[in-house]
């Protein structure tokens, strides 16, 4: 018997994770496509007339084993991947891009949409039966649906491209990241590292056989090593190493499969009518079109530059003071600002870290989700998971009702990507009068306890938590009929209020005392220490807002001023992002070629959505501020923006919780670059 196929004989129908071996993804996935391509067959074949019913909404239901059986796989493949997986990576892709595109590029099925979009006004229908319908019309329209035969032909070769073209990608960057070690043999090398840094930078070489310590392009042992590590000729070596992933000429380059990526989704677009990727991907996002975009950045870029260059002449002078250092270096900025920051406001890293102990920040993300919304969170023993380290529990709603299953996976191994992320493995959905609740999971990559030491997060890694802990929610509190429209399946551009708004809280004395505890003593963490994180919050922030612009601008550049033609990625890079960049550039570094956001991720001609849903969630938050931040009816009020998912316009959605559409000064008050 093959565990994934058919209903799942477990508590809440989790994932059977223990049962499942790599042979059964292909014939599971191959078994899914069949019974999907029946269900549509059945649709298409109907003797009935089309209506809402018989086609839009049997349509969304079909082909559900397929979605179920890639969900598991494909998050197994960012959190728990091998070869074998990564190899059937590359065969699952192109089955799943077939079949898409054989349901979208069906003529007699899209007769059938288009006859119910056509007559639907006669159809009555509610505010998200209209959503689904426009969802699904717009769907085969982005799709192909009107293109000739030939074009057919040409629309399936390039999605069939562009699918091992961004997996190719992704297992580059891994690649790159894994190849990386920087073994230390002489402790004085380790100068300034905090213990807890040595000590995980000596584990790890005990756990490769090696003597002494190394240290990984894994985030919690780079940062630590640009932040704290004195031997600036071993911080220039990591940073050039970290910045030279995937461009290097090697086996694991990514220079081809960027102009590759690029290229094909401009081919896409051109053929579907659209001038670029950002017009035809921004059509169906807040922002609407590639020029309001640009007005977006440009508006941010005017006022983050000045900021960032006096930023970072405070840092240059600062370590010329200090070290009398004169030729100021990208590898200098973390190990500077840290020690400025200090100073400036007694506050660092390791004096706030006691406060954080890993297990206590998640009892306070819980004690928030609880104190907010009413939730609940049981820890599950029951529970199949993936890997040792993941944690499970059963969500409970305020008045006790199974809410969702919720998988927590923390710290970084061999087989998981770098960063953090939250991902779901069954949607939130209502079938005959039942509601089906979801299954979701965040994934990080923490500092991991030692033999001596509990896991201790920084106060980015907090925010962190938080950050995908938003998302969590908005998969958790789902509460919509369609799978297509729920929970985070919105526009991309809204998807992080969410999870932004939710950083909020962190700078907040009455939330951080659910949590911020020291290890040791038990002591709450000190009224002061907050009142210097909210000061020193702003600090630098010009700076940072510049680093994600440029994310940003880079990223509209190759979708959409990229012309297809053969360029020096490198130069293509450096030419895009010139007016952002307070450093000379690094010949040996592309961000490109490392950027799985927008060359992986979802996120080509979205990057932009980051700080645009700042200014949402900075707007927001202030009616919490005004409010009160655990006040009942605002909390309930946002519950609505949370489970609405995608069944309501998002802005509408946002003006209705809010009161007026987004207020871009909010973002520009709290980074302190307005008065």
């Amino acid at each position: 018997m093959n565990p994934l196929i058919g209903k799942f004989n477990t508590p809440f129908e989790t994932a059977p994770f223990e049962e499942i071996k790599n042979e059964h993804f292909l014939p599971a996935l191959q078994e899914a496509i069949k019974m999907g391509r029946a269900e549509v067959d059945a649709i298409v074949n109907s003797a009935e007339a089309p209506t809402f019913l018989n086609t839009i909404v049997a349509l969304e239901f079909a082909g559900e084993e397929i979605g179920r059986t890639a969900e598991i796989f494909f998050n197994l493949n960012s959190a728990e991947t091998n070869e074998e997986i990564q190899a059937l990576a590359r065969e699952f892709s192109p089955l799943l891009t077939e079949y898409g595109n054989d349901v979208l590029l069906n003529e007699a099925l899209f007769k059938r949409v288009a006859e119910v979009w056509k007559n639907r006004e006669n159809e009555n229908l509610d505010t998200e039966q209209a959503r689904l319908l426009e969802k699904t019309y717009k769907a085969f329209v982005r799709n192909g649906a009107n293109l000739n035969a030939e074009q057919k032909v040409l629309l399936r070769d390039i999605d069939k491209k562009l699918a091992m073209a961004g997996l190719h990608f992704g297992e580059n960057v891994l690649a790159e990241t894994n190849a990386f070690t920087l073994v230390i043999e002489d402790e004085k090398d380790l100068d300034g590292l905090p213990d807890f840094a040595k000590e995980a930078a000596a584990e790890e070489a005990a756990s490769r056989d090696v003597k002494g310590w190394v240290i990984t392009l894994d985030a919690p042992s780079y940062i630590p090593f640009l932040t704290y590590a004195k031997n600036r000729a071993l911080r220039e070596k990591l940073a050039k190493a970290y910045g030279s992933r995937a461009f290097k000429g090697n086996e694991n380059d990514n220079q081809k499969t960027v102009l590759e990526l690029a290229s094909l989704r401009l081919q896409r677009a051109n053929l579907l009518g659209y001038k670029t990727h950002a017009d035809f991907v921004l059509e169906e996002r807040m922002a609407q079109n590639p020029e309001t975009v640009h007005t977006f950045l440009n508006n941010l870029f005017t006022h983050a530059k000045p900021a960032a260059q006096a930023d970072l002449d405070a840092v240059k002078a600062y370590a010329k003071k200090a070290d009398g250092l004169e030729d100021f270096k990208p590898w200098d900025y973390s190990f500077y600002v840290e020690k400025l920051k200090k100073e400036k406001y007694s506050i660092d890293d390791e004096l706030l870290k006691p406060y954080f102990k890993l297990e206590n920040v998640v009892a306070g993300v819980f004690k928030l989700a609880e104190k907010l919304y009413g939730l609940t969170f049981v820890k599950q023993t029951n529970l199949q998971k993936y890997h040792q380290d993941v944690t499970v529990y059963n969500v409970l709603d305020k008045d006790g009702s199974h809410l969702a299953v919720f998988y927590a996976d923390f710290f970084p191994r061999k087989g998981k990507r770098n960063g953090a992320w939250m991902t779901s493995y069954r949607s939130q959905k209502k079938v005959n009068d039942q509601n089906i609740r979801p299954h979701i999971s965040i994934v990080c990559n923490f500092t991991k306890p030692t033999a001596s030491t509990p896991s201790l997060l920084t106060f980015n890694e907090v925010t962190t938590l938080f950050h995908e802990f938003g998302h969590a929610l908005h998969g958790m509190l789902a509460n919509t009929t369609y799978p297509s429209l729920s929970g985070t399946s919105v526009f991309w551009d809204f998807v992080e209020l969410p999870s932004q708004v939710l950083e909020n809280w962190c700078f907040e004395k009455e939330c951080l005392d659910l949590f911020a505890t020291h290890y040791k003593t038990g002591e709450k963490v000190p009224a002061e220490y907050v009142e210097k994180l909210k000061s020193s919050a702003v600090f630098q922030e010009g700076y940072a807002t510049l680093r994600q612009l440029s994310f940003g601008m880079l990223d509209m550049a190759w979708h959409n001023k990229f012309a297809g033609e053969e360029v020096s990625v490198k130069q293509f890079e450096t030419n895009a992002i010139k007016e952002t960049q307070l450093f000379e550039p690094i010949e040996t570094s592309s961000i490109s070629c490392a950027l799985s956001h927008i060359f992986q991720g979802g996120y080509s001609a979205g990057y932009y959505s980051y700080k645009w849903a700042e200014v949402l969630d900075a707007d927001a938050f202030e009616l919490f501020k005004e409010k009160g931040i655990f006040d009942p009816d605002t909390a309930t009020a946002f519950r609505k923006v949370l489970s609405s998912g995608g069944t309501i316009n998002p802005m509408d959605l946002y003006k209705e919780f809010r009161g007026h559409e987004p207020d871009v000064k909010a973002l520009l008050r709290r980074a302190g670059l307005v008065a």
